[in-house]
């Protein structure tokens, strides 16, 4: 009797020594889901999406990372108030600089937060361009910052955007 009552201590420790070793290493949060992963995979995605259109000067395609009623703030411009009033101006600006083109385009965004279906977050933004093909390139970098919205689809997209520089 005393036997089983040695074995059963030496197993109850042992179990709770492996719990707490699990615990304290992190394997316990690896066994459990982050609540956000999808989410930030999505938005990654978002990222991703955003670099590369705007690497591409391809403004229709570009709309894509647009929620419908998002609203865009630039330096030293009024607010762009909806997606299409944001098609008409990056439309504007390409017009008035016909040999507009972006040499390189990056974005680091920090500190995402996650909550009922929005997301806020904000970046840095470094971009290098020449508004025609005789200009010399021109650095910029700003930083900015974005709400994001889920889609009904898990995808997200921008619906407010304030950059200054």
């Amino acid at each position: 009797m005393k036997r089983t009552s040695v074995f059963a201590a030496i197993g109850f420790l042992a179990g709770l020594g492996s719990g707490f070793f699990a615990h304290s290493s992190g394997v316990g949060r690896l066994l459990r889901r982050d609540p956000h992963a999808a989410d930030l995979a999505a938005i990654e995605k978002l990222h991703q999406i955003d670099t590369e259109f705007t690497r591409s000067q391809d403004y229709k395609r570009l709309m894509d990372i647009w929620s419908e009623d998002a609203v865009r703030f630039m330096p030293g411009s009024p607010p762009d108030v909806g997606k299409q009033a944001i098609l008409a101006d990056n439309e504007k600006f390409a017009a008035e600089y016909p040999g507009f083109k972006v040499l390189s385009y990056a974005a680091k965004y920090k500190n995402i937060q996650i909550e009922d279906g929005l997301a806020c977050e904000w970046g840095e933004h470094e971009s290098q361009f020449k508004l025609s093909p005789e200009a010399p390139p021109v650095s910029w970098r700003g930083t900015g910052f974005h709400v994001l919205k889920r889609q009904s689809d898990g995808s997200w997209k921008f619906a407010l955007m304030i950059l200054n520089q």
